[in-house]
């Protein structure tokens, strides 16, 4: 591991808080597994498609799989999301030990609420929980410092996917259900049944819980892998800061090409201004590059900053053809674009497969609780085949999409949402099991402000120990 050596010069004490900030992540990605397994494995379970073993090994198998082929085909869009709620040009200046207390913070709340909701059998957003005790963490290292802890535009753009993606659930399923009921000819798919499914509910039922399965992990695991950067980023800033290849020979000739299709289009564009600013910090990176002067951390960081800036205002250009209205160079910039991601959008393979790896076992221990819930108390009564189907189907595509667009969304919630609209839909609101639904919510409604004060109080605690 490229780290190794900085590992290795740090004391015996940071070696093992550094240990310790892994360990807990495992432990978290775990505790997420607990709770996540009964979103997908639930129907099938209570339709009878399969066994229980079979649904969770099965679940666990795809959630490691979700992780790994996420990060190939949507990038690393949900993880670099997470690490930007939180000011790392700033902890580059601050204690090391100030920081871990952060960090530590941050995976310790988010613990906490979910072994205490698992154990009470409360469907409960592993989302909500670490996105909460990171705003939390990041309130009190402002308070402390009276200074910007965190990113509040982003925070908004998650609160609002985390706040929208149950109510799109609940309404997708309840549309859903009443189409497929009017269109369908086997109205039992809707009805209570003792019997086993006809074959091709079965397939469309694991199909659809493989699908859950899998973007879930592609979701929940990147935002776990998200957290796994910060640490590294908290632990060795250098290392991680950008990716090893910045700064060779490569990177200028992309910063080169880059500059050349701007040249060509500044005159002409509505974004002369952009232009000639993005032009202005790339001229910045190749100076430092060429001068070799990246060697401090706040260098890194502001370097760092810097491909930020070029990632945001390049993906602009190239959105809106008016901008770039040659299709070639649209083209060519996209490509680059792609590879300033890639030197600060990535991730160490050993932590995504110890992330896969913990999700995946994770998912296939601690699932009944949370299952039970799901199976028999949202509705009063028992899930049914067509609702089976139709909410998963609702979970996989909601959780897809977002993956692709860099949205963190609860699995649980979307999914907890959608059944809750299939019973909706077949027999009102009367259909809803009271007390289950007023836990749900309460856990809904309470586990941002409850994760943002563990978050906020674990990080004042820990600084007093560790700072």
């Amino acid at each position: 591991m490229e780290f190794l050596p900085a590992f290795n010069a740090m004391s015996l004490w940071y070696q093992g808080l550094f240990v310790v900030c892994i360990l807990s992540i495992i432990i978290f990605e775990m505790v997420n597994g607990f709770h996540d397994t009964a979103n997908a494995v639930a129907t099938v379970i209570y339709t009878k498609t399969l066994k229980p073993i079979v649904a969770v090994v099965l679940s666990g198998s795809l959630n490691f799989l979700g992780v790994m082929v996420s990060v190939y085909f949507f990038g690393m869009k949900v993880a670099v999301s997470i690490v930007k709620l939180l000011p790392l040009s700033q902890m580059a200046d601050t204690p090391l030990g100030e920081n871990i207390a952060l960090v530590l913070a941050v995976i310790i709340s988010a613990i906490i609420w979910n072994l205490g909701t698992w154990y009470f059998g409360i469907p409960s957003s592993s989302s909500h929980t670490m996105i909460g005790a990171i705003l939390g963490s990041g309130l009190g290292y402002q308070f402390i410092h009276q200074s910007t802890g965190v990113n509040w535009s982003k925070a908004a753009e998650i609160g609002a996917s985390l706040i929208l993606s149950p109510a799109f659930g609940f309404s997708l399923a309840i549309f859903l259900v009443f189409i497929v009921f009017k269109i369908m000819r086997q109205k039992n798919l809707f009805k209570e049944s003792q019997d086993d499914p006809p074959f091709y509910i079965k397939v469309i039922l694991i199909l659809t819980c493989s699908l859950v399965s899998f973007f879930h992990g592609s979701n929940d695991g990147q935002k776990g892998l998200g957290v796994v950067m910060i640490i590294l980023l908290t632990f060795f800033p250098m290392y991680f800061a950008l990716n090893a290849d910045f700064g060779d020979k490569n990177t200028i000739m992309h910063l080169d090409k880059i500059s050349s299709i701007l040249s060509k289009n500044a005159q002409s564009s509505p974004l002369e201004k952009e232009f000639i600013a993005t032009l202005s910090t790339i001229e910045e990176l190749k100076a430092d590059i060429s001068a070799q002067s990246d060697t401090t951390v706040a260098l890194k960081f502001k370097n760092r900053n810097r491909v930020q800036s070029l990632v945001k205002s390049l993906s602009t250009i190239t959105k809106d053809p008016e901008f770039l209205p040659n299709e070639k160079s649209r083209k060519d910039l996209k490509e680059e674009l792609s590879q300033m991601k890639h030197y600060i959008e990535f991730a160490p393979m050993w932590s995504l497969v110890m992330i896969a790896l913990a999700l995946g076992i994770g998912t296939m221990i601690g699932w009944k609780r949370i299952v039970v819930t799901i199976g028999e108390k949202i509705g009063k009564t028992h899930l049914t085949f067509g609702q089976g189907a139709v909410s998963e189907v609702v979970a996989a595509s909601t959780i897809g999409l977002s993956t692709s667009l860099g949205l963190p969304v609860s699995t649980t919630h979307v999914l907890s949402s959608a059944i809750a609209g299939s019973m909706v839909a077949k027999g009102g609101v009367k259909n809803l099991q009271k007390g289950t639904i007023k836990s749900i919510a309460l856990a809904w409604v309470l586990t941002l402000p409850v994760s943002i004060a563990l978050g906020f109080l674990l990080f004042i605690l820990f600084r007093l120990l560790l700072a």
